[in-house]
């Protein structure tokens, strides 16, 4: 664990009979940040959540929020604020008496003033809607009421499983503008289907596939890590040939032709590590021997829905 961290994590495992859910995961969120957890459907996310939020114990392993360990029970769940996939409520109460009752459940010095609690529901966009029955909330007004339920007990940490998944795109916009405004304030850590919101929002992110931890690293050192290995080449001058060669240069690992209008040819040239700036270079050579125009030689940015399907396994490669 770092001196920094507010999640950390050393060996977590949850296996259940005939089902690796989640094996040895290792990570350290750092406090304060906004850490994006993602993989497909069956990854583990979900289980990884509820052991931190105390809701199943693991199989073996080990976890801390702000240096207190899961083992120490009310202590460690007072440092946590967690909104479930799909929150439920008790119908007949309001959103004001659901935080006031959420409220209850912490220590007195935890606990939040009438005005803490109209605050944290306005601050979710429920301002207007405190003194209705949650039986008469929409699906989205109900997630909202999640998060306003997870932040009120002031946790070191929250806890949020998929916590855009039943908002409409303004709803989503203003769920994500305030996890950026908490940033600092309280460490959010997430998971969600949606790569674009992390790219978005996230400073950090970690990749599980099939139960165990691909990556764990800033947003923007993943994607830089796949900056330099592809190319975006367009020749004006192009034959059949041009392709074979260019995919014969020193450093190329490979070539795809990705459109062609007349005798223009646009590639995909894959190169090896740290190879891309002398391509680049050969590319130019290759193509002035030839007499080729060259109209765009330049290193192709992956977004993060491209680095996450480089580095999970595709599920007909799994089976």
């Amino acid at each position: 664990m770092t001196d920094d961290a507010a999640i950390t994590t050393a060996g977590l495992t949850k296996h259940y009979p005939g089902v690796a859910a989640l094996t040895d995961l290792a990570i350290d969120v750092p406090a304060g940040s906004i850490y994006g957890f993602l993989g497909p459907n069956g990854a583990g996310k979900s289980t990884t959540i509820k052991i931190l939020a105390g809701l199943t114990r693991p199989t073996r392993g080990s976890a801390a929020v702000a240096g207190i360990p899961i083992q120490a029970g009310a202590a460690y769940r007072r440092e946590v604020g967690y909104l479930a996939q799909e929150p439920r409520f008790y119908d007949w109460m309001t959103g004001r008496e659901t935080l006031r009752f959420v409220s209850s459940l912490y220590p007195p010095e935890r606990r939040a003033t009438e005005n803490g609690v109209l605050t944290t529901l306005a601050r979710v966009g429920l301002g207007d809607a405190a003194d209705r029955r949650t039986a008469d909330y929409s699906g989205g007004m109900r997630q909202r009421l999640g998060i306003a339920q997870a932040l009120i007990g002031r946790p070191s940490v929250l806890l949020l499983d998929e916590p855009v998944s039943s908002l409409d795109p303004i709803g989503r916009r203003e769920v994500l503008e305030l996890m950026a405004e908490l940033k600092g304030e309280t460490t959010v850590f997430y998971s969600t289907h949606i790569l674009e919101d992390v790219q978005r929002v996230s400073d950090h992110v970690a990749i599980l596939d099939r139960g165990r931890l691909v990556r764990a690293q800033p947003t923007a050192d993943l994607l830089a890590s796949f900056d330099q290995d592809q190319l975006r080449v367009v020749i004006g001058g192009a034959v059949d040939g041009t392709a074979v060669g260019l995919a014969s240069l020193a450093g190329v690992l490979g070539v795809e032709l990705a459109e062609r209008d007349g005798d223009i040819r646009n590639f995909v040239v894959r190169v090896q590590p740290d190879a891309a700036g002398a391509v680049q270079a050969a590319i130019t050579a290759f193509a002035a021997e030839r007499q080729l125009t060259v109209i765009e030689n330049h290193v192709v940015r992956l977004g993060l829905e491209d680095a996450f399907l480089r580095l999970v396994t595709p599920k007909e490669h799994a089976a």
